[in-house]
């Protein structure tokens, strides 16, 4: 009987020896809990009635830097 040899993987892995692909929210999520961390510690003396219009403001920027 012979033996077969393996076949050879059309993917290339990444230098570590590992797959270092991520999917977009494995970044997105990180950043957005940063934003919204860095906008409380910014924001601490706001007003709870001026509140929403600046959640209003962060969450509108937020989609313009994601547009780009």
């Amino acid at each position: 009987m012979t033996a077969h040899a393996p076949t050879r993987s059309t993917r290339r892995p990444a230098a570590g020896g590992a797959d270092a692909r991520l999917p977009w929210w494995a970044l997105a999520l990180p950043a957005l809990a940063f934003a919204a961390l860095l906008s409380l510690l910014l924001g601490g003396e706001a007003e709870a009635a001026e509140s929403p219009q600046y959640l209003a403001r962060l969450l509108e920027r937020l989609w313009q830097l994601l547009a780009h």
